[in-house]
């Protein structure tokens, strides 16, 4: 008689176990689907996804989250696409020297791959407002023969991609816990702050506090040579390849620019070096895209010239300050109208 008593006792322990873990699970089901309908409707990074009608713009963020919102915006028919080594060329300065509103769609350390994303991203929702000009800053990181053309920092590939479940899935992020507040917040006072529309971030202040341009140390960092022509020798150079197969989906009326940013001079290739040899291949490959594709300019800064030899001009060797930023703008501002 015990006996079947404590087995009618388990059964029912058992029984409810299986009740609490099954109720558990439906609940975290619930909150998962209710938390994921509510950041599709709230449209944290202002994707235009969600259906209904939301602020326009983020509040101020990371320029890899604000790429969705900036990218889409139909007001920018020029973009400028890359990292920080594109970072100070401003949309407004070329704006008012070809009358084409540019947007920067930079975010800094990024690659080729993330840079496909966001120019995929940008010509997708500029089909009714045809897109008028692209600037691409093609540093030696395009210059590499991996196929893959990896990333080296996170970036939000979810938030630009083609697939929903792809979006959806990127939701379900931890810290949209916190975000999706402060979107909410955005939204619903009138005197909140919108980030920046066109995306320009000026870094000379940030690298101001650190001590560059000032630290005798840091200084003198840049008289030192270092190689910076990629490596690439004798390989393929898939970013070219993809960049020009992206193209494609562009009108054939936009003008591409390609811009070869400029370094310091202890950053150029020494005439004769294998460095030497692969800058001119990674050179000649956007130079033949250049040549293919109609409407197409490589604007090359990586060349000897006396603004690379003022150290006052550079934060390091890759990272130069505005006067030099304005000379470029003007350069790309030239090619643009000699296209037109």
């Amino acid at each position: 008689m015990s006996s079947s008593t404590s087995s009618s006792e388990q059964a029912a322990r058992a029984a409810k176990w299986t009740g609490f873990t099954g109720a558990f699970l439906s609940a975290a089901v619930l909150i998962a689907v209710a938390f994921l309908t509510a950041a599709f409707l709230i449209d944290p990074y202002d994707s235009g996804r969600s259906p209904l009608k939301l602020g326009e713009g983020v509040r101020p963020q990371g320029p890899r989250t604000a790429l969705a919102s900036r990218g889409r915006d139909p007001r920018f028919t020029g973009a400028i696409f890359g990292n920080s080594h594109i970072q100070l060329i401003s949309p407004e300065e070329l704006h008012a020297k070809t009358g084409i509103p540019f947007v920067s769609l930079i975010a800094p350390a990024t690659q080729p791959k993330e840079t496909f994303a966001t120019i995929d991203w940008f010509l997708r929702h500029h089909r009714a407002a045809p897109p008028q000009a692209i600037v691409v800053g093609i540093d030696n990181y395009w210059c590499t023969a991996n196929p893959a053309l990896p990333n080296e920092k996170p970036f939000p590939f979810w938030l630009l991609s083609r697939s929903l479940p792809d979006y959806l899935g990127g939701l379900m992020r931890f810290d949209l816990l916190e975000e999706l507040p402060r979107r909410i917040g955005y939204l619903t006072s009138g005197k909140a702050e919108r980030a920046r529309p066109d995306g320009y971030w000026d870094y000379e202040s940030g690298y101001g506090v650190q001590g560059y341009g000032t630290n005798p140390e840091i200084i003198a960092r840049l008289q030192k040579p270092i190689e910076a022509g990629g490596g690439n020798v004798d390989g393929a150079f898939p970013a070219a390849t993809g960049l020009e197969e992206l193209m494609k989906a562009a009108p054939a009326e936009t003008v591409l620019i390609l811009l070869r940013p400029p370094v310091y001079v202890t950053a150029l290739s020494k005439p004769g070096t294998r460095d030497a040899a692969a800058d001119a291949a990674c050179r000649k490959a956007f130079a033949d895209l250049a040549a293919r594709r109609p409407r197409t300019a490589l604007v090359d800064w990586r060349v000897d010239r006396p603004e690379l030899r003022d150290p006052k001009l550079f934060f390091d060797h890759s990272h130069y300050r505005q006067p030099i930023a304005r000379l470029v703008e003007a350069d790309i501002a030239d090619a643009i109208r000699k296209l037109n």
